[in-house]
């Protein structure tokens, strides 16, 4: 039988906060490698990921088409389909799609409201959902089922990576990311914003508080692996990375810097 799949994205967590957290559960999944994503921000990089790609390696001397193809045809591995190849993902370039002609019952869990189920990005799923809070991986842990007859894949977007890092937003500096500038678009068009920038040692503590809500992701994890059947699939990556200061950049999307491609990626089966 197919395997079910779990596949999950840290929302802006980059390599080295990953790298620096004790992660006990991921560590028994796989181990853990840099990687880089295909863009800078939410939207792009899930629906990347939603093709069915994963953060890539940079690799040298070769053509990119043949990159696509080898991460296309490590589905085949991962699921344990018959059959399936890279002409599998075409014309649609869905993963959902191709798992749902599998047969799979295709649910996603997302914590960022660009990414809400009124987006582009919910075809093909049976079950899409904005969790009402922030930072549930907890509660999506809670709701997720597997049924023995019935392979599954859950997609899952975790915002407990995210600024403001699980920390309390009103003892912080407010940051508009572009689900709020679109609320408001229209009472503050042409108007600049009061957004304070951090200081170095705020940039600092920052980044050891990502560090924090990695070991916090590991421990709920613990529950989402003793839920699932063995041999479920396991892929963790992130969307993007995370500017903490460095060359006078903060956060990400609109960034082009190493530490806001630089992600961290591991996968492997429960045993």
């Amino acid at each position: 039988m197919s395997n079910d799949l779990v596949f999950i994205i840290m929302d802006s967590c980059r390599f080295d906060s990953y790298r620096a957290a004790k992660t006990p559960t991921m560590d028994r999944i796989g181990e853990g490698a840099r990687r880089y994503a295909y863009a800078s921000w939410t939207s792009p990089s899930h629906y990347t990921y939603l093709m069915g790609m994963i953060p890539h390696e940079s690799p040298r001397n070769v053509f990119a088409s043949e990159v696509y193809k080898k991460d296309f045809t490590k589905w085949v591995d991962r699921l344990g389909v018959d059959g399936l190849s890279f002409k599998s993902f075409i014309p649609q370039l869905s993963l959902p799609k191709v798992l749902q002609d599998q047969g799979y019952r295709t649910v996603a869990r997302v914590s960022m409201p660009v990414l809400n189920p009124l987006s582009h990005l919910n075809r093909h799923f049976d079950d899409y959902k904005l969790m009402a809070n922030h930072n549930d991986f907890a509660g999506m842990v809670k709701e997720i089922e597997f049924d023995e007859d019935e392979p599954s894949f859950h997609f899952l977007n975790l915002g407990e990576t995210h600024y403001p890092y699980m920390l309390d937003p009103g003892s912080l500096p407010h940051i508009s990311g572009v689900h709020g500038v679109f609320k408001r678009m229209d009472d503050s068009m042409g108007q600049e914003t009061e957004d304070q920038f951090f200081d170095d040692k705020q940039m600092k503590d920052l980044h050891l508080q990502q560090i924090k809500t990695v070991e916090y992701v590991d421990g709920v994890l613990d529950a989402l692996v003793s839920k699932a059947p063995v041999g479920t699939h396991f892929v963790i990556t992130a969307d993007h990375g995370e500017c903490f200061g460095e060359d006078g950049y903060f956060g990400h999307g609109p960034i082009v810097h190493d530490k806001v491609l630089e992600v961290p990626f591991l996968e492997g089966k429960k045993k």
